[in-house]
């Protein structure tokens, strides 16, 4: 059996590798258009941060020790560019000499990838105008910082490559700004919580302006500005983080399906409208495991995935990939942010009804050294209390957190499956009560009407304005708000009429919940908790 594997890095060599450990006689082939087969993309802006200090570090395998290492054959500088379906050929061109050739294959496998989008505005090709795709990108950008000649830079694309790339570029002392089309930073969070770690970037030096066009590049032969529809920004550099789109413009005369944005479609065996091609990876539309719907997913985690099971389904297998949950985490300065399964606006789209909670609770035990705090946006369905999904962030482990939500996705549990379960404890590590087992509790609390609430975007849309805002804080911390402390409530507070609309304020929401408690069984019946409390809030605005 000939196995053609067009593309490396994740999928290609994930694909390949399997299928020769399954099956030693397949003979296998990976062409690849890049001189390098196997490489960390990931890892990118870390180099560019010098947390990754040598090149070779980034890079997985060699084409010559990968075909040691698995038997699969690689050939790299070859480029396809037509698909014969009825000869089961691709056509490729060399680059370094132009010629063509034709390459049989009984199963042929697309991981073609994807390329970065190169806006079609003036001055992309001045010089500093860079790219973070592959370690020649990251080279270039690497070797302007370190002449010194790069003081402020502007990062076109506010995503997670973007954002790391401009948590890099500060720690190297560049002044760095963010722009974004779209009316928020990362993608895939809630409205609320990218506000939030929005606000955190500008307190540490890094400004992210949103709903902000890119309209020209600007110098005379290298970047001196960005052009903006609101205004100009000086620049000694830009990087482009607009996004991807999927390298499949040889498929254009082929017959395979492809989705409207250019990605090949797949059955659940991640085979194409031809049963003897593939596509996996950056180029192939998949499904989200919850809603059934078409997702595209490119990233190396799952490129893993569905290389290894395309390769068992290539020997002879049946083997469904599941599909994607939207799952990603990224580091930004002094903090981590990470999601998994729907944002509430997607679970509505999918046609449930999502009740959600924003809870501030402990990563560790509050005494042990660089404790901190995690905020988590936890949503479940209403009717049949399923769970649907969680964002997090903070400085600690969030990928502790989205991990148990995946599991717990896949398993399509319900919020009550996630009670009391036997988590990991040490002070080092968790708290008594877990973080994600504590969220867990705030969400059945309110779920079962015993925690009433006003949620951020609530508080923020103005529907608290009625509520008269009581501090509830340890201390008193609110100006201007009637101060109740929870231990000194015995009965009736003067002061708080018992119809009044309440709105209990603390610094995480967790006393204020508490004394909403309390106030219940003295016969206070509007009182609102405010979820997040201070820490999550501006009460300013």
């Amino acid at each position: 059996m000939k196995v053609l594997v067009i593309g490396g890095v994740a999928a290609g060599t994930k694909v390949a590798a399997k299928l020769k450990r399954e099956n030693g006689d397949a003979q296998v082939k990976i062409l690849t258009k890049s001189k390098e087969i196997s490489y960390a993309g990931c890892g990118l802006p870390y180099y560019v941060g010098n947390l990754i200090e040598e090149r070779g570090k980034l890079i997985v395998n060699t084409p010559q020790s990968f075909c040691k290492l698995t038997g699969a054959e690689v050939e790299t500088g070859v480029e396809a560019i037509a698909l014969d379906r009825e000869k089961k050929v691709v056509k490729a061109v060399h680059l370094e000499d132009g010629q063509e050739q034709e390459y049989p294959y009984d199963k042929l496998v697309i991981a073609t990838g994807a390329s970065p989008i190169k806006p079609s505005i003036d001055g992309v090709d001045l010089e500093n105008v860079f790219y973070m795709r592959t370690p020649d990108d990251a080279d270039a950008l690497k070797a302007s910082v370190a002449k010194g000649t790069i003081r402020r830079a502007v990062v076109a694309g506010g995503g997670f490559i973007g954002l790391e790339v401009a948590e890099n570029l500060k720690s190297q002392g560049v002044k760095v700004t963010v722009l974004d089309m779209a009316e928020q930073i990362l993608p895939g969070f809630d409205p609320e919580m990218a506000a939030y770690a929005e606000d955190h970037l500008a307190e540490n030096g890094i400004v992210a302006l949103t709903s902000t066009k890119l309209e020209a590049v600007l110098g005379e032969g290298k970047v001196e500005k960005v052009q903006t529809q609101k205004r100009a920004i000086k620049a000694d550099a830009v990087i482009m983080a607009l996004g991807i789109r999927p390298n499949t413009e040889f498929l254009a005369s082929s017959g395979i399906t492809l989705a409207s944005n250019g990605t090949v479609q797949v059955n659940s065996y991640l085979q194409t409208n031809d049963e003897n091609i593939y596509a996996l990876g950056d180029c192939a539309m998949v499904t989200n495991r919850m809603t059934g719907k078409e997702a595209w997913s490119p990233m190396g985690s799952s490129a893993n995935i569905e290389g290894r099971i395309a390769a068992k389904n290539i020997n002879g297998g049946s083997f469904v990939y599941p599909g994607v949950l939207g799952t990603g985490i990224v580091k930004l300065p002094g903090m981590n942010a990470g999601r998994t399964g729907l944002t509430e606006k997607a679970a509505k789209e999918a046609g449930y009804d999502p009740i959600t909670v924003i809870g501030v609770v402990d990563d560790k035990a509050h005494y042990y050294p660089g404790a901190g705090s995690f905020i988590v946006k936890m949503l479940a369905d209403k009717e049949s209390g399923k769970f649907l999904g969680i964002q997090c962030l903070g400085k600690g482990a969030v990928d502790k957190m989205i991990d148990i939500a995946v599991v717990a996705l896949s398993m399509n549990a319900k919020v009550t499956e996630l009670e009391n379960l036997d988590f990991a404890y040490a002070p080092p590590f968790s708290t008594a009560i877990h973080p994600f087992g504590h969220m867990v509790n705030i969400l059945l609390n309110k779920m079962q009407g015993e925690f009433a609430t006003i949620t951020p975007a609530q508080f923020a849309a103005g529907e608290a304005e009625q509520y008269r805002i009581v501090d509830a804080s340890p201390a008193p911390s609110i100006e201007g708000a009637p101060y109740v402390n929870l231990t000194d409530v015995e009965g009736p507070v003067d002061g708080l009429g018992q119809e009044e609309k309440l709105l209990l304020v603390c610094a995480k929401g967790k006393r204020a919940y508490l004394l909403q408690n309390r106030l219940k069984h003295y016969g206070y019946k509007n009182t609102r908790a405010l979820e997040g409390g201070t820490t999550f809030n501006n009460l300013d605005d």
